[in-house]
C-alpha cells in the first residue's frame, strides 16, 4: 500500500540502465529486460509515486527494435496515463528543456491524461543518431510518453538548466546531463565550457537533484566524469551507466553532497558487477531534506558467479599427477554448477511473496583456473561442451564456464607478434570489458605506422556498439587518404624518411585524439540506389548492407572514364620498389611525390601534364572524407575565462587539483582556444530568454601551474548577459585541492 500523501513532498521513482531490447532473439532471456521494465512502471503506478526518473540506456540500442518500442510504449501507455491529477507543478519555461513540435511538459497537454511524468536523459546506447539527430526518445516525447530532457547537443559547450517543479511547499531542481563521450566531457570540463544555472529566486530553497550518466570509475585518467567536476549545490547526483547496484545515497564530504547508482534493471555481461541482486529507489524529498527507500526487483533472473582454484581443491589434491584426469575434473565441476542452481532457486524464492511463482532458469557463471603444479597438469573439456551440459537447467547454455590460468614465464619467438601479457588477457575474459580497452590492450604491443591506434578503437566501438557496418571501411580508407595528403605536404621527404614520417604523424593524431582536439568523422555517406526487388523487411535496410555504401566516385556514376584511365596510367608510371612502396600500397617515390606536389601548387588553367594535375585535384577534393576532423576553435580568441581556475564565482575561486596526476602533462598537450565575441553574443541573447541566474559553478580551464591558487574573475566571466533582472551574481565557491 503506498504511505499516506504528504502535500509538500515530491515521491520519485528513481531507476537507470533499463537495456529494452537487449538479447531480445534469444529463446530464452529475450523478454528479461522489457519484463523488469514493465515492473518498474507497475511499481510507480502502485505505490502512488509523482513522478518517475530514468537516467539514461532505456534503450541497449539508439535504434531500437519495433519489439522493443512496443514493449516501452504499452507499459508507459498502461502505468502513467489515468485520471489522477499530477500534483506537480511546472515552474520554468518548458521549451528551454524540451525540444520538439510539443516543446512542453507532457502532463500540461490538454489533450492527454498523464497520472505520473516520466523524466529521461539518454545514454551512450540511445543515443541520439541519424538524419535530424533523433533518438529513440524523441519518438516517445512526441507520443506524449516522456519527457526527455539534459540534452547535450554541443559536447564542447555546455549548458545545463534545471527544470523547476513544485509541489506544496517543496521546490524541485531536476538537472540532467546526457551522456557524452568520456574524454572529451572530461577535456569541456577542464576547458571551462560547463556552465550551471541556479534559480534566480530564493536559490536555498531548491532542492537539487542531478542525473547523469558517464563512467564513474577511472578506466584511464580521462575516461570518467569526476564527482567533483559537479557542483557543490547538488543535493543527490543519480549516477547511471555503472551496472552494479549501489542503492544506498552515498555521501561525498568533499562535495558536500549524496551520490546514489541505482545500476541496471537487467544483467547485460556475466560479470561480478551484475551479480548484485537489482534494486530501484523511491526518493521522498520534504524540502531540503530527502529519504531514500531501496525496492527489489522480483523479476529479474538470479545470476550467481562463483570463482574455483582447481589446485585448491580437496577433491582434486593429487588428480594433477594423472596423465588422463579429465573425467574426474568434469565431474567435480558438473557438481559445483548443480549446487550453484540449487542456491540460485532458493535465492528466487526467498524473494517472492508468492511460493507459487516458478523460478526461470538461472545465469551461472563458473570461472575456473586450471592451473597446475609443474610437472602436472588439468585436463579441462571443451567450455561449449562443458555448458552444453545444462541445457533446460540453466538460461546461457554456451558460456557457463571459463577456464583460465596463471601468468607464465615463456620465452617468446624473436618474430612472433607480439600479444599482451597473459595475465591482462585473462583479465579481459574474465571481466566486461570495453571494446575500446581490448583494442588498446590488443594494439599496445603492436607496431603501427599508418592507423591511429586510439581512432581505430572508436571505429570498432562504433562497428560493435552501434552496429555501424561501414565504420571500419570507412576509417581505414579515411586514414589512409590522409596520411599520402600528410605526406604530399611535406617538403623535400626522402623516400627512406616515408615510414618516420607517417609514423611521427599518426602519433600526432592520437595525441590530439587523446586531447579532444579531433574526433572521429562519420561524414557524409553515399549509398548506391536501393535494388527494385529490395524488401526491407525481410532482407533488412538497405544502407547497412555492406555492398550499398559507394567508396569512389566512379561507383557512384559520377566520374569521368577518362580521368579513371588517367589516375591508372599515373599510378603505374609512379609505383616504386622501396620502402614507400611498402608503407603506402602505391609505389609513390620521392619523384612521383614532388611531381604531384607542384602540379597541385600550379594556376588551375594550366594545360595538365600526362593527367598528374588532374589527380592530384581529384586527390585534394577528397579530403573532406577523411575520418579525422580537426575541431577549429581559433574563432573563440574573444573570451579571457580561460585562465581561471576549473570553477569561477563571483568574487574568487581556488583553481582544483583534478584526481588524476597525469591530467597535468595532457593539459600541457591540449592547447586551448578561445570563443568569439560571435560566440559570445549568440549565448548572451539565448540566455536572456531563461529565468534563472548562472551559477557560481562555471567550470574554467585548469592549469597545472596555477592548482592550488586563488584567482579573481573578470568582471563577463559571470554572465554575458545585459539583463540584471534574469541573471544574478552567485555566491562565492571555494574549491578544495582533491588528494
Amino acid at each position: 500500500m503506498p504511505p499516506p500523501i504528504d502535500a509538500d513532498t515530491i515521491r520519485i521513482l528513481v531507476a537507470t540502465d533499463n537495456h529494452v531490447g537487449y538479447n531480445e532473439r534469444d529463446p530464452i532471456r529475450g523478454s528479461d529486460s522489457w519484463r523488469s521494465f514493465d515492473e518498474i512502471m507497475c511499481l510507480a503506478k502502485e505505490r502512488d509515486v509523482d513522478m518517475v526518473l530514468l537516467a539514461g540506456d532505456l534503450f541497449h540500442e539508439n535504434k531500437p527494435s519495433r519489439k522493443a518500442m512496443y514493449e516501452v510504449m504499452r507499459s508507459l501507455r498502461m502505468n502513467c496515463f489515468g485520471e489522477k491529477p499530477c500534483e506537480v507543478e511546472m515552474l520554468s519555461d518548458a521549451s528551454e528543456n524540451f525540444q520538439g513540435e510539443f516543446n512542453h511538459v507532457n502532463y500540461e497537454d490538454p489533450d492527454i491524461n498523464v497520472a505520473i511524468p516520466v523524466f529521461s536523459i539518454h545514454g551512450n546506447h540511445d543515443d541520439p543518431s541519424g538524419e535530424n539527430h533523433l533518438a529513440a526518445l524523441d519518438i516517445l516525447q512526441m507520443s506524449g510518453l516522456l519527457n526527455y530532457y539534459g540534452r547535450t547537443p554541443e559536447s564542447d559547450n555546455i549548458a545545463i538548466k534545471p527544470v523547476l517543479l513544485q509541489k506544496g511547499r517543496t521546490k524541485l531542481a531536476l538537472y540532467g546531463m546526457s551522456n557524452v563521450r568520456d574524454e572529451r566531457l572530461f577535456r569541456t570540463f577542464r576547458d571551462g565550457k560547463v556552465k550551471f544555472f541556479q534559480p534566480s529566486t530564493a536559490k536555498d530553497e531548491w532542492f537539487n537533484l542531478m542525473s547523469v550518466h558517464q563512467n564513474h570509475a577511472a578506466h584511464t585518467e580521462t575516461s570518467y566524469l569526476p564527482e567533483n567536476f559537479l557542483p557543490e549545490f547538488m543535493d543527490l547526483v543519480i549516477w547511471g551507466h555503472e551496472h552494479q547496484c549501489l542503492i544506498d545515497p552515498r555521501y561525498n564530504p568533499e562535495m558536500s553532497f549524496h551520490v546514489m547508482q541505482p545500476g541496471s534493471s537487467v544483467a547485460t555481461s556475466l560479470s561480478p558487477g551484475e551479480t548484485d541482486t537489482k534494486h530501484i529507489a523511491i526518493l521522498s524529498v520534504t524540502g531540503k531534506q530527502f529519504k531514500s527507500e531501496p525496492i527489489q526487483l522480483k523479476s529479474v533472473r538470479p545470476f550467481i558467479m562463483k570463482d574455483v582454484v582447481l589446485q585448491n581443491e580437496r577433491a582434486l589434491r593429487d588428480v594433477w599427477r594423472q596423465d588422463d584426469n579429465r573425467t574426474k575434473v568434469t565431474q567435480h565441476l558438473i557438481g559445483i554448477v548443480d549446487k550453484m542452481i540449487a542456491q540460485a532457486k532458493t535465492e528466487w524464492n526467498e524473494a517472492q511473496n508468492d511460493p507459487s511463482v516458478e523460478a526461470p532458469l538461472p545465469l551461472i557463471r563458473l570461472r575456473v583456473e586450471y592451473t597446475a603444479p609443474e610437472g602436472g597438469k588439468f585436463d579441462c573439456e571443451n567450455p561449449q561442451r562443458f555448458s552444453n551440459r545444462f541445457v533446460g537447467k540453466v538460461a546461457n547454455v554456451n558460456d557457463v564456464v571459463q577456464f583460465h590460468r596463471k601468468k607464465t614465464a615463456s620465452r617468446k619467438a624473436r618474430d612472433a607478434p607480439e600479444l599482451p601479457e597473459e595475465h591482462i588477457m585473462d583479465q579481459l575474459a574474465l571481466d566486461s570489458v570495453k571494446v575500446e580497452k581490448l583494442v588498446r590492450e590488443f594494439l599496445t604491443a603492436q607496431s603501427l605506422t599508418i592507423l591511429p591506434q586510439n581512432t581505430f578503437g572508436d571505429a570498432v566501438s562504433q562497428f560493435v556498439d552501434k552496429d555501424d557496418r561501414h565504420a571500419m571501411e570507412i576509417f581505414v580508407n579515411s586514414s589512409l587518404a590522409s596520411q599520402v595528403k600528410h605526406l604530399l605536404d611535406k617538403d623535400d621527404i626522402d623516400e627512406t624518411e616515408i615510414n618516420d614520417a607517417m609514423e611521427s604523424y599518426r602519433v600526432q593524431l592520437e595525441e590530439m585524439f587523446a586531447t579532444g582536439q579531433v574526433r572521429a568523422n562519420k561524414g557524409k555517406r553515399k549509398y548506391k540506389p536501393k535494388p527494385p526487388n529490395w524488401d526491407s523487411d525481410m532482407d533488412g535496410d538497405w544502407e547497412e548492407q555492406p555492398g550499398a555504401l559507394i567508396i569512389s566516385d566512379r561507383e557512384s556514376g559520377n566520374g569521368d572514364e577518362d580521368d579513371d584511365e588517367e589516375r591508372r596510367a599515373a599510378t603505374t608510371r609512379g609505383r616504386a620498389r622501396g620502402r614507400a612502396g611498402k608503407a603506402l600500397g602505391t609505389g609513390t617515390t620521392r619523384k612521383t611525390i614532388t611531381a604531384k606536389r607542384n602540379s597541385a601548387k600550379a594556376p588551375a588553367k594550366a594545360a595538365p601534364a600526362r593527367g598528374k594535375k588532374k589527380i592530384v585535384q581529384e586527390e585534394s577534393e577528397e579530403e573532406d572524407d577523411d575520418v579525422i576532423m580537426i575541431d577549429d576553435d581559433d574563432e573563440n580568441d574573444d573570451d579571457g575565462d580561460e585562465s581561471q581556475g576549473l570553477f569561477v564565482s563571483s568574487k574568487t575561486t581556488t583553481a582544483r587539483r583534478p584526481p588524476s596526476k597525469a591530467l597535468g602533462s595532457a593539459r600541457a598537450k591540449s592547447p586551448v582556444k578561445k570563443p568569439t565575441a560571435r560566440a559570445a553574443a549568440t549565448a548572451s541573447a539565448r540566455q536572456t530568454k531563461l529565468d534563472f541566474s548562472q551559477s557560481a559553478v562555471r567550470s574554467q580551464k585548469m592549469q597545472a601551474n596555477t592548482r592550488g591558487r586563488a584567482v579573481e574573475p573578470s568582471d563577463d566571466e559571470i554572465s554575458d548577459d545585459d539583463d540584471d533582472d534574469a541573471f544574478e551574481p552567485a555566491p562565492p565557491v571555494t574549491r578544495n585541492s582533491r588528494r
